[in-house]
Parts: structure tokens; sequence; C-alpha cells
């Protein structure tokens, strides 16, 4: 069975649940083609799975002139009303909010017809989106064009398409798919308000997950008395990552020795490397930098406990990787987060945008056999319901279903 996976960039450093996915399924048989609207860029392609997975994916844009000349030469010429039909469409979506969203979508036109045109040459016939925006925009009008025997489906995330629901024509994306894949119930239901009954069947839960046979427990030998704490995701407002270092000088206000370790990268750096400064801990908290999946784990390892802040998330893969290698989190009480982690079981959730309720969380698991109980049960928790290769086994399925293949 062979299958296209589109995204707005792939490989990319922040959704490596995306490559894990693609590798999962092609264990299982799967042919997956990979498209990416856009080049990844350089600073995504640190681990060397990342850029195998560059170079054996097709980037739609830029196309050569030439090539985009000759695929909607080949479009017209066998399928004038469809192509009249998605043109006209797309146009008048975008005309009705203002001239540039009509420009970007007669651009999303275009690139529709460069995905058809590459998958009709290798066969492909369903495609599938990761996350409701220009990705699943360019699948749905690639389905069109191609006509009957094509297909295409996407898998829901959140939080940001939910921010702007009519903007990212959630409703119609939902009625028109074969079927949605959601991160979790809380996303499922979310695109339940938006559809008849009749389109609930075709939403699916499918988790994001992890390798538990790649994220396992590490021994933590530490030689001192600091209390160790990681958080792993893009340095971006959404993480709340500044009240994580409010927590961490309020922890140390208590007598604790603790540290905090602060991975990956993004806009909010600069403002996050000022407030550190400015709190007097620069020895206590430092910011690393991103770094690929290859040494992440390193990071996962030395840490005492894992903190993600956020204050919007759909289901976070890092909660996953750190539950897995048996550390307890502590993180915020939103969206589907929930479903996920048990409160008092594998970790502590809190109210969001609090920096105390994060300190005393945090105070609350210097005990090291609470962080032991805790790291037992988060493991549990994800080799029976966030493993990747069961997670791609029950997609796979649905793809054959959509498709007609065999399982």
């Amino acid at each position: 069975m062979s299958v296209a996976y589109i995204t707005s960039r792939y490989p990319a450093l922040s959704h490596s649940f995306i490559l894990r996915e693609v590798r999962a399924l092609r264990a299982l048989g799967l042919d997956v083609h990979t498209f990416s609207v856009r080049q990844a860029p350089p600073q995504d392609l640190i681990a060397p799975e990342d850029r195998e997975e560059a170079e054996r994916t097709h980037v739609l844009v830029p196309p050569p002139g030439r090539v985009l000349a000759a695929a909607m030469q080949r479009a017209w010429a066998e399928h004038p009303s469809r192509m009249a039909q998605i043109t006209g469409g797309a146009v008048r979506r975008g005309a009705a909010i203002g001239p540039r969203a009509a420009l970007w979508q007669s651009f999303y036109v275009a690139e529709a017809v460069l995905l058809w045109d590459e998958c009709r040459r290798r066969g492909v016939q369903h495609i599938h989106a990761h996350f409701a925006n220009v990705g699943a925009d360019v699948a749905e009008l690639t389905s069109r064009l191609g006509g009957e025997g094509w297909s295409w489906s996407f898998t829901m995330h959140g939080p940001t398409e939910f921010f702007d629901v009519p903007g990212h024509r959630l409703a119609e994306k939902t009625r028109d798919a074969g079927f949605v894949a959601c991160i979790s119930d809380f996303c499922r239901s979310q695109l339940m308000k938006l559809v008849g009954r009749e389109h609930w069947d075709k939403l699916h839960v499918v988790h994001c997950g992890v390798h538990p046979d790649v994220y396992v427990p590490q021994p933590r030998v530490h030689h001192d008395d600091v209390f160790r704490v990681l958080c792993v995701g893009r340095l971006v407002p959404d993480k709340g990552q500044s009240l994580l270092v409010d927590a961490i000088a309020q922890i140390r206000e208590r007598g604790i020795d603790a540290e905090l370790t602060l991975v990956g990268d993004g806009p909010d750096r600069d403002p996050l490397d000022r407030h550190v400064r400015e709190l007097g801990l620069g020895d206590a908290v430092h910011l690393v930098g991103a770094v690929g999946q290859d040494t992440i784990r390193d990071h996962y390892a030395a840490a005492d406990v894992f903190c993600l802040p956020s204050f919007a998330e759909g289901v976070p893969v890092v909660l996953m990787e750190a539950m897995a290698m048996e550390i307890p989190v502590v993180t915020t009480r939103i969206a589907g987060i929930g479903e996920l982690v048990e409160d008092e079981a594998a970790g502590i959730l809190v109210r969001p945008g609090r920096a105390e309720y994060l300190t005393d969380a945090l105070a609350r698991l210097t005990d090291s056999d609470l962080r032991r109980r805790m790291g037992t049960r988060g493991r549990e928790i994800v080799v029976r319901e966030f493993d990747a290769a069961r997670s791609a086994q029950g997609l796979a399925e649905h793809f054959a279903a959509i498709t007609g293949a065999g399982a």
C-alpha cells in the first residue's frame, strides 16, 4: 500500500513524532512517500535520521518554472473541469477574506497540481497531512483534482488550529476527509462539535507515540545533591518556560539546590536569557539550544524531574519521552494532557499560568521515593497506550480501510 505524507516542512526538529510515525509505517511494509511544501532549514537537520529523511523527501516549493508549467498543462489537459472547480473555489474562498488570502489560495492550487503530478507518476492516490494547515489544504485540493480513486486524510493536533476554526476551515476539512486521526479524545471532541453525527465515525483517536525500546530508563547517579529539572521544547510563549524560571528561583529560595536545563530554541531565547540574568540564575539555568534525537536521551537521563508548564498543547511527545525513561513529570492540566499523565500517579498536574504551583510540585518531587514510584507508573502508561509501533499499526488499518488495500 502506498501513501503520500505531506506537511508544511518535513522533517522538522519540533515534529520528530512525524518522522517516527513515517518510519514505523515503513517498518510495517507501507510505501510512504514524503512531501514537504517548503525545504526544511539546515538547523532542523541535526540528527542523521533527519538528514536521511530530507534526502528522500520531495519539496514542492519553489519548483523549477518548467516543472510547474508542465504539471499545469497536464492537469488542465486531463481534468479541465476539476481544475476549473478547484481553482474557482480556492480563489472565491480567499477573496471572501481579502486579496492576500486569494493570492495564497492560488499558491495552494499550484502546490496541489505539483503534488498530484508527482503522485500520479509514482502511482500514489492517498494523501495524508499532518496538521490542518497548508498541508491539509494541499492534500484536499490534490484529492479533488485526482477524482475517483483518490482520497485524503489528516492528523488533527491542535491547539493552533482550534484558535482559528474558520480560518483553518476545520469543519469543511473534517467533512471532506476520508478520515481524521485525532491525537486525543479531547481533540476528537473539538471536531465532533463542528460537524454532524454522520461524520463522527470517521474521527479516530490515534496517539502519537515513542519507541519504549529506545527511550529506556537510565541509572541516575549524581555525585552531588543538585536537584535537576529538565524542560524540552521550542522557546516560545506557549510553552511557559519563563514561569518555570520563576519557579526555579522560588524553589532555590526554599533552600533547595535546583538547576534547570532548557533544551530547544526559538524566538523567546533572548527574553528568557535576560530573565535568567535578571533573577541572578546564570549558574542555575542552562539554555543549551536545540539538540537532535540522537543526543536528547542524554539530557533525559541526567534529569530528576521533567517539567512542561505550557499554556496551550495537544498531547506533548516530550512528556511521553520523559515518562518512557521513568522520569516523573510536572505539567499543566490542559487539553489532552490528562489522557497521558495520571495526576498523582505518573506526575503532578497543576493549573496553568502559576509559578507557585510549579514550585510546590517540584518541591514535592525532591522526594526520591515519590519520583521512583511516579517514574515507574509513567513508563507503564507509555508502553501500554503510546507505543509508536502500535499507533502506526492502527493508522495503517485506517489507510487500508479508506483505500481498499489489504491490511
